[in-house]
Formats: structure tokens, sequence, C-alpha cells
């Protein structure tokens, strides 16, 4: 019987994700950088008190989350983007045709630093993961949470986050 289960679900899966790639087959493919998106500040605060600020650009779309830094050729220190996702959910981001090293910062639904991913590399489709539930990613210039102090734990506000 769970063998049975296991199969039926899989079908199932099969189903809804040819679905899935039929809905997403007639957007156009990516082919260059996504213009700057609405910006809000950003803080994170260490655990000894300290506030690094940032302004980021708020990714809140399915599009506007695909494209993400792809085929941008800086991010500044003090520049990111803030990924809105609609629910908390297991965050699986990667580099493809991101062409600037990121630390990706996975933020818990409490607005604290759940997880790092630092200075992930530019054009790897490696997996990298959140390891868990994230109400939001942020991405930051590749070194920056090292060069800062960034560490799991500190807060994270900003009039863009949930409260």
């Amino acid at each position: 019987m769970r063998v049975m289960a296991c199969s039926i679900l899989g079908a199932i899966g099969v189903l809804a994700s040819g679905m899935m790639a039929s809905a997403y087959a007639a957007e156009e493919p990516i082919r260059q950088a996504q213009p700057v998106l609405p910006t809000a500040p950003l803080t994170i605060t260490t655990q000894d008190g300290v506030k690094h600020s940032f302004t980021v650009e708020l990714a809140k779309t399915y599009r506007e989350q695909e494209v993400g830094e792809m085929f941008r050729k800086e991010l500044p220190k003090n520049k990111g983007m803030l990924f809105l996702w609609p629910q908390p959910q297991v965050s699986d981001m990667w580099m493809r045709n991101t062409l600037v090293s990121l630390d990706i910062v996975f933020i818990d639904s409490t607005n604290h630093v759940h997880a790092i991913a630092e200075k992930a590399v530019p054009l790897s489709e490696a997996i990298l993961s959140s390891d868990g539930v994230v109400a939001n990613t942020l991405e930051l210039a590749g070194g920056v949470t090292e060069e800062l102090g960034i560490r799991v734990g500190d807060a994270v506000s900003s009039p863009a986050l949930k409260h």
C-alpha cells in the first residue's frame, strides 16, 4: 500500500510540474538584468548592538524573484535585494546567470537571521538552502556579512518586513 501511495503522489507531482512548466513556458527567457525594483531601508542589528544600514530592492512577484540579481555587474556593499515570500517556506537559491558573488541571508518569521550562505560563487547552479522555513531572503554583496560581523541570530528590521 505504501508503494502505491508513493506512486500516486509521484504521478500527481509529475502532472503538477508539467502544468507549471506549461504555464511558465510562455514567459520570455531571462537574458538581461531587470530594471531597479522599488526600494526600502533595511537594518541588521548585531547581537552586540551595532546597526548596519542597507537600501534593498523589493522582489515581490514570482518574475522579480526569478530574475533577482541575474546579469548585474556590481552590487554595492550598502545595497541588496530582499525576496518577500508570500508565506514562510524553505528558500532554495542559486547563482545561475549571477555575475557577482553574493551573501545570501535567510530571515525567519521573527525577523532574525536564520542562516547565511557566504560568498556564493557566481554562475554556480549549486543549491543554497535556508535549511529550514524562513519568511524572507536577503542578498547582499559577497563578503559583507563577514566584514560587518553579521551572524545567525542578528535582528533584521525594515518597513518592508512583516512584524
